[in-house]
């Protein structure tokens, strides 16, 4: 830019106003163009991926702790089958004596979680002659005159497994009667011809109850093995009936 005489000539003045106004121009754009924000670890600029959300850690953390407790699961269920298996080849491999001194040391020597199975099983063995001769041998050790720290024992022992061996013969009737029953009673609903009308008959003669709807689960999943697909689903949309008449 030149000055002559103290006076600023005029093409210099065109040029530092074309200057100005090409500075103010190029402002305005910067300003009225919106800011880039990176919303994610990948360029986003139009923000289409939205903000990032969190707790994916989290998520991964609980996918890996749920296949662990399926795997944990898993082994648990197959040691499960390893402990029964092992179990029915040692009572499979116990031999039943045939006298009744030899069945009471048997049973003497049965696990706890093993009796209720050893019960039916030997239910025909544990008729009257058999508990005559234990309350025989019970009395016997409960009067005897001098008696010892190991009778006193084996006392407690017989008087312990008399009582399971009474409570559990008595349930294992009754379930057998029940099972007679619940047969009979789902025959008569399978060979009605009016199955609702049966039903409601036998709600009024309060017939149905969870022994029916166990044996017919049964029923179901035998069915299922053997892969009658048909009877199943029969036996299936029964049970849906018989739910809604059921009586405990």
């Amino acid at each position: 830019m030149l000055i002559q005489n103290g006076m600023v000539h005029k093409d210099d003045v065109v040029d530092i106003v074309h200057r100005v106004t090409l500075m103010n121009v190029s402002s305005a754009k910067q300003n009225a163009l919106p800011r880039t924000k990176i919303s994610c670890v990948g360029w986003d600029p139009e923000g289409i991926l939205g903000p990032p959300r969190g707790g994916h850690i989290a998520r991964l953390e609980i996918k890996r702790r749920l296949e662990r407790d399926a795997d944990a699961r898993e082994e648990i269920q197959r040691r499960a089958r390893e402990e029964r298996l092992r179990r029915r080849e040692r009572r499979e491999a116990r031999v039943v004596p045939e006298t009744e001194e030899g069945l009471v040391e048997y049973l003497l020597d049965t696990e706890a979680r093993e009796i209720e199975i050893e019960i039916a099983r030997l239910r025909l063995r544990l008729n009257k002659e058999f508990f005559d001769h234990l309350q025989h041998e019970v009395g016997q050790l409960r009067f005897a005159l001098n008696r010892t720290k190991e009778m006193d024992e084996r006392l407690i022992e017989l008087e312990a497994m008399q009582k399971v061996l009474l409570e559990g013969t008595e349930a294992y009737d009754k379930m057998q009667e029940d099972l007679v029953s619940a047969k009979e009673r789902l025959m008569k609903i399978l060979q009605s011809k009016d199955r609702k009308a049966t039903l409601l008959e036998m709600v009024e003669r309060n017939e149905l109850n969870r022994s029916v709807l166990a044996l017919l689960d049964e029923n179901i999943a035998n069915a299922l093995n053997n892969d009658q697909k048909e009877a199943a689903a029969f036996m299936e949309n029964m049970r849906s009936t018989i739910v809604k008449y059921i009586t405990v």
